[in-house]
């Protein structure tokens, strides 16, 4: 018999599995919850890690999803720096490192994603650096205190954040990236250009269009090569290559995976009783109409949250629009709903030169995604639009008119 016995086990140790387990208790859950995580710190959010607490603007505990007490003290069993091995799915039995095992009856794979790791020339220097923990974020700030420039691989979230937040301490940052504006994988070129023109107004140094090819230095890393040729002199660099679902315990347990475990309108996976969420669940969405797998914080904490009442026989299914957020340094905050695959048009509403804007994307004449800058009204109004598959074809005025009234859209 398994050392341990579980109603609910929890596998992975992020938002997802400490707000199923706070959801768990609130929804009534009676039986005994087992969360297994193989980070040492209990389940903490991880924004703060490119924004203020790589600027040294707050403690680690405060990031923390639910203080370390509560867990005793709702009768969750925390399980640190354990890595779970195997779940055996029909015998209802996982196995931990370190040999101990788990039985069970219902569980939550939330293993998160890996960083891409870069396999090219020189990569293997030091003072190359990935973001994804604590002590990654701690080994750039500290790298980039001492450092003449910082470069950052990749135009996206990660690598827009970190050169804000490090610029905005003082340290000379540049960006080297396939795409030739910032951020135009997710929001365009037309919109992503604010965003790059508020980086380069800062002194951050934008390189688009450019391809890594190696990294230079003598055990050190001192520069970047691109495959044009060009080197662009760094002493500590940052990369955001993106990330990929961590499905190496669901292959094996024989969960069905395709980009992430698969799951149903539910997050139910492939076997009765056992659920996904976060970076890891690719889910069937009722709201888009196709698969999609999301990796972002606020994702991951209402998955976790709707995993739990799945568990305790919630039948409708999983139908939050996803949501976005991002900050750099105080320069900026954007928030986003969608996310849109694609898209026919932008419509853009307010004051772009001012900072104050939204920008509505439609396909087929329905809102796909929405972005706001300083204006989350807007945002609001989009999310309740894009739920409800509302055509807006025929309003493109008022979405444009910043005066009009996008409530009355809204059946």
């Amino acid at each position: 018999m398994a050392a341990r016995e579980a109603s609910f086990l929890l596998v992975g140790g992020g938002m997802a599995s400490a707000h199923c387990a706070a959801e768990l208790r609130r929804g009534g859950a009676e039986g005994s919850i087992v969360l297994v995580g193989r980070e040492p710190e209990p389940p903490y959010e991880r924004p703060p890690l490119s924004k203020e607490y790589l600027r040294g603007e707050a403690e680690r505990d405060a990031a923390y999803v639910n203080e370390p007490s509560w867990y005793e003290k709702n009768g969750v069993e925390l399980l640190t720096g354990k890595n779970v091995m195997s779940l055996d799915t029909e015998a209802r039995v996982a196995k931990l490192q370190g040999g101990d095992e788990v039985s069970f009856e219902q569980a939550l794979v939330a293993t998160g994603a890996m960083v891409n790791i870069l396999r090219v020339e020189g990569a293997a220097q030091e003072g190359i650096h990935y973001l994804r923990a604590y002590g990654n974020s701690d080994a750039i700030r500290e790298s980039a205190e001492k450092a003449e420039r910082v470069v950052l691989i990749g135009g996206s979230y990660i690598g827009c954040e970190v050169a804000a937040s490090l610029t905005a301490k003082g340290a000379k940052c540049s960006i080297v990236m396939m795409e030739e504006v910032a951020l135009s994988r997710t929001f365009g070129d037309e919109v992503g250009r604010w965003f790059h023109e508020l980086l380069e107004s800062k002194g951050i140094e934008i390189h688009g269009g450019e391809s890594l090819e190696a990294f230079e230095g003598d055990g050190d890393v001192r520069a970047v090569v691109t495959e044009s040729g060009k080197v662009i002199e760094g002493d500590c660099v940052v990369v955001g290559a993106g990330v990929r679902p961590d499905v190496m315990l669901a292959q094996k347990s024989g969960l069905d995976v395709d980009d992430g475990i698969t799951c149903d309108s539910r997050l139910q996976t492939s076997v009765e009783g056992i659920y996904a969420a976060g970076d890891v669940c690719s889910y069937d969405s009722v709201v888009h109409g196709r698969r999609l797998r999301v990796e972002h914080w606020d994702v991951a904490m209402q998955q976790g949250q709707y995993a739990a009442k799945a568990m305790l026989g919630e039948q409708a299914p999983y139908d939050v629009v996803p949501y976005f957020f991002s900050d750099l340094a105080d320069w900026a905050s954007l928030e986003y709903v969608g996310p849109a695959q694609d898209w026919d048009e932008v419509i853009i509403r307010g004051d772009r030169d001012a900072g104050e804007f939204a920008a509505f994307y439609l396909k087929g004449g329905k809102i796909a995604g929405a972005l706001s800058v300083e204006r989350s009204a807007d945002l609001g109004y989009a999310r309740e639009l894009l739920a409800k598959g509302v055509d807006v074809s025929a309003e493109r005025g008022k979405l444009a008119d910043a005066d009009a009234d996008l409530g009355a859209l809204v059946p």
